[in-house]
């Protein structure tokens, strides 16, 4: 058959994580709660930001950008295997695959990009600290928040379409939760040659390219606390590192596993398993993360729930 847009199909079926129908309702309560607590936290997280004025840099920037992108990249799943769950349908329609796809790949791209340039402010921070202001000013931050946007937003329409060109015949279950793009390949009978050379090319690129950048800011930050004398000061320099090196281990562990992983994991269910730690866990955790271990944070979700003046929050700083 030759590939076109000639799609013979109307639907897909999400098979999910289990078909079971015993655990279904138990499926439905974990990722709810999970949903209600990722949506909550990373609000809370940015409602802080915004209203707390010594908030108002860099690092918290994106960090309120990273909290947007994980509710917006939880938000593409976890609703409609809700529904499908509630409604004991596992049907999505082919535009609503394409459609869930696209914002799949715009905010999990995004979360990999806003990674990689909060280890740039970190670097920054640490190696140049007296040049931070400067280096990063309103309008570089403007800038790498708008080219992460294109670079995320022009990655998943190619995406697109490239399945777009893909026909599909009668085999339309696909073993998981959601429209997950490797899985949607697998399932076409139209040749896919060219949709995995632009999946490996582009994940060598999206993923390999900020990994290496991640990479080399934290070997120069390692460098840098190294020379610094006191063992308090290399404390206080790691532990504003602590939180972000954590998320980013996380993320690139679970997320490279599933994506590097062979085909021969794509006929079972290891690979949407593997997928929920990086689509559900790690956005519920971020708030968590970086608020249990960033005194910023905590003493302006005090200001925000009016626990703690502004007064005094600046007192306690200069002291």
């Amino acid at each position: 058959m030759e590939p076109g847009n000639d799609t013979q199909i109307s639907e897909f079926l999400l098979l999910g994580l289990s078909e079971e129908p015993e655990l279904q309702p138990l499926l439905f309560g974990i990722f709810l709660c999970m949903y209600l607590i990722t949506v909550c936290g990373n609000l809370l997280i940015i409602l802080a930001t915004i209203s707390v004025s010594h908030l108002h840099t860099p690092m918290y920037f994106f960090l309120s950008n990273l909290s947007f992108a994980d509710i917006c990249f939880t938000s593409t799943t976890v609703p409609k295997m809700l529904v499908n769950i509630q409604t004991q349908s596992k049907a999505i329609t082919y535009a609503g695959c394409i459609t869930q796809l696209f914002f799949f790949l715009v905010f999990g791209a995004l979360d990999d990009c806003f990674l990689t340039v909060m280890a740039y402010d970190r670097y920054v921070a640490i190696c140049h600290p007296l040049h931070y202001t400067v280096i990063m000013n309103p309008w570089l931050c403007g800038k790498l928040l708008l080219a992460s946007w294109i670079v995320c937003v022009l990655h998943s329409l190619l995406q697109c379409l490239m399945v777009l060109r893909l026909s599909f015949c009668t085999h339309v279950g696909i073993p998981h939760f959601f429209c997950e793009l490797n899985q949607m390949v697998y399932l076409a009978c139209s040749d896919t040659f060219v949709n995995d050379i632009v999946i490996y090319f582009t994940s060598m690129l999206l993923g390999g390219g900020p990994l290496a950048g991640i990479i080399y800011s934290y070997s120069k930050i390692v460098s840098s606390i190294r020379t610094i004398s006191s063992a308090q000061g290399k404390y206080k320099a790691f532990s504003t590192c602590a939180s972000h090196l954590s998320v980013v281990s996380i993320f690139y562990c679970t997320g490279l596993g599933v994506y590097f992983s062979g085909r021969a994991t794509h006929s079972s269910h290891s690979s949407a398993t593997a997928s929920v730690v990086y689509t559900v866990v790690i956005p519920m955790l971020n708030p968590f993360i970086y608020s249990l271990r960033n005194k910023d944070i905590k003493r302006a979700l005090k200001i925000v729930f009016g626990r703690e003046t502004m007064k005094e929050s600046i007192g306690l700083e200069l002291k």
